[in-house]
This record gives C-alpha cells, structure tokens and sequence, in this order.
C-alpha cells in the first residue's frame, strides 16, 4: 500500500516550452532549460510527452533532459512500438501512458484500458522490467481503474480535464460532481495499492481541492505553469503553486 502521509509532490511539464520554439523554428526557447529552471525553483519531477508527430518535444530534448536532470523524468508517451523502444533505449524513472490522436490539441481523455487489456498488460511488461514506473493517464472510472490495477501499473494519474473545464465555464454542479467521483476513485484506487497521480488543465483557481485529497501523492502541471511564467517568471509561477498545494495538505 502506497504511503501518502509525506509531501505533495509536483511535477512540471515542459511540452509547451517546446511548443513555442517550434512555432518559430531553431532553438529557443529551449525546454531543457525549463527543466533546469523548474528543477531549481522546487519541482519534484519533470514531464516530457514525446507525441508521435513531435508537435512540440523531440527526441533530442529527451536525450538532454536523460542527461541533465537532477529529480526524476516522467516520459508521456503512446502505447506504441516506436514508444516503447526509445522508453527501453533511456530507461526514465518513469513512463505514462497516454492516449494519442493526431488531430487533437492536448490530451482529451484517459486510456480505454478495459478494452485493450490483454494488449497494454503484454506492453507495459517490458517497461516493468527494465525498471521503469509504469503509470497509466485515466477517467475516474472504476472500471478503468480495475484494469490498470490488472495489467501491472505501479500508478495512475486521473485525468483532470472535465474538472477545469466545468470550473472555467462557471458549471458548478458538474464541477463537484467531477471532483466527488474524482475523490472516490482516488480512494478506490489507492485501496488496490496504486499510487495516484492527477493532472491536465490545473490552475491556481483548480489545483487547492484536488490537492488536497489525502491518497494524491503527486500533480503535474505543465501548460499553465508554462503561461503564467510569462508574466511571473517560471520560478515564481511554481512556487505560488507550491505554497497552494501545501497549504490544500494542511
């Protein structure tokens, strides 16, 4: 059973870093700085998702990140042979599996895993055994999270989205209903001995009520951090989001 009496840890993505140096082509700005910069203003770990385009991360900022970072690398990525091989080749403390489509903009919602079981327990093995973490991006759904538990995942990280949204378009009884299933199947989850993670759309406004259920034992938040350090600076940005994770634990 996971022990989630110590601190609330964060996790920044970087992808959109990545993002805007693509925009314009070469190399700036350059998200392995981010990284740096994250890492010292406090971050507990880094996110990178390396999509199958490369929209935003490329493999070469995996490889500098691989070779730079102090705290732990959280490689996103989909459940794809092309994947699994570079995740094998770096071995990063951990991988999180996503789902993926071309066309959407950012991640719109957890992996099917009832579905494709048998197919994501023979996947995630390999990554297993060479010592890597093995989270799976979920809905608070009781049935996926059964199966996640079922394949082998050492973690899940519920998917936030529907929670921001709700809360961003002023619909408050979806708001709560979300964060309430979100509540239960934190519990759920860690009552199988999962270690649960949350994440996608989080925001000053968002973060303090997920922050605080009691078996989240890590957040990660990457495209508003990202945002926000224009007008902060990226290490401000993190440590007011620090102090409001904390105090949601206290």
């Amino acid at each position: 059973m996971t022990d989630y009496a110590g601190r609330l840890r964060l996790g920044v993505n970087i992808d959109h870093v990545a993002t805007l140096r693509n925009a314009r082509g070469g190399d700036l700005p350059d998200p392995v700085r981010a990284a740096q910069l994250a890492q010292e203003a406090g971050a507990d770990g880094i996110t990178a998702h390396l999509r199958e385009d490369r929209r935003h991360i490329i493999d070469s900022d995996i490889d500098r990140l691989m070779e730079t970072l102090r705290v732990p690398l959280n490689f996103e990525m989909a459940a794809t042979d092309e994947m699994q091989k570079i995740a094998l080749r770096h071995k990063p403390h951990a991988v999180c599996i996503v789902p993926e489509k071309r066309e959407e903009r950012t991640t719109e919602g957890g992996l099917e895993v009832a579905r494709e079981e048998n197919k994501l327990a023979g996947y995630i093995a390999p990554l297993r055994e060479a010592g890597c973490r093995v989270s799976i991006f979920i809905g608070a759904d009781e049935r996926q999270i059964t199966a996640a538990h079922r394949i082998g995942a050492q973690v899940i990280e519920l998917h936030t989205g529907a929670y921001c949204d709700a809360h961003a378009e002023g619909d408050f009884e979806t708001r709560d209903r979300e964060l309430e299933m979100m509540r239960e199947m934190s519990a759920y989850a860690h009552s199988l001995g999962l270690e649960v993670h949350a994440g996608h759309g989080l925001n000053y406004d968002t973060v303090a009520p997920v922050a605080a259920f009691p078996e989240v034992v890590e957040l990660n938040i990457g495209h508003f951090l990202i945002g926000e350090s224009v007008f902060r600076g990226l290490g401000p940005a993190i440590a007011e989001m620090r102090r409001l994770m904390d105090a949601a634990r206290v």
